[in-house]
């Protein structure tokens, strides 16, 4: 049994003519679901145009960046050894379900930015 007043569905998933008055979409039974543009999926943002999930794969990455930063900054460890790092936690990270996207080139840009800052 479904929880109509828990549950929504995705703008980018429907093309169904019961969508009622642009915001909701009839279920035919009386109760109507809440359309959605993006939402929250196993810790992914996902959003009808994809440009949601790009920014914030790129915020985790500088955040897992600024984690690691004691270790990528230290002299001590090899230049070898911080690249490494770097692409295994960093970009990993930022590219993770990067499959999925949509190709745009904003996207694109956005993440060559991240790479090169």
């Amino acid at each position: 049994m479904i929880k109509v007043s828990k549950s929504f569905v995705y703008r980018g998933c429907t093309d169904q003519p019961d969508i009622v008055d642009g915001t909701s979409m009839d279920t035919g039974d009386g109760a109507s679901l809440k359309l959605v543009d993006q939402f929250c999926y196993l810790g992914d943002m996902l959003s009808v145009d994809g440009d949601v999930a790009v920014k914030a794969r790129v915020h985790k990455g500088w955040n897992k960046f600024g984690q690691l930063v004691p270790l990528l900054t230290n002299k001590d460890v090899s230049l070898l050894m911080r690249g490494k790092l770097d692409k295994s936690c960093v970009h990993s990270c930022m590219l993770h379900g990067s499959e999925t996207w949509p190709v745009k080139k904003e996207n694109k840009l956005t993440l060559q930015q991240a790479e090169n800052d």
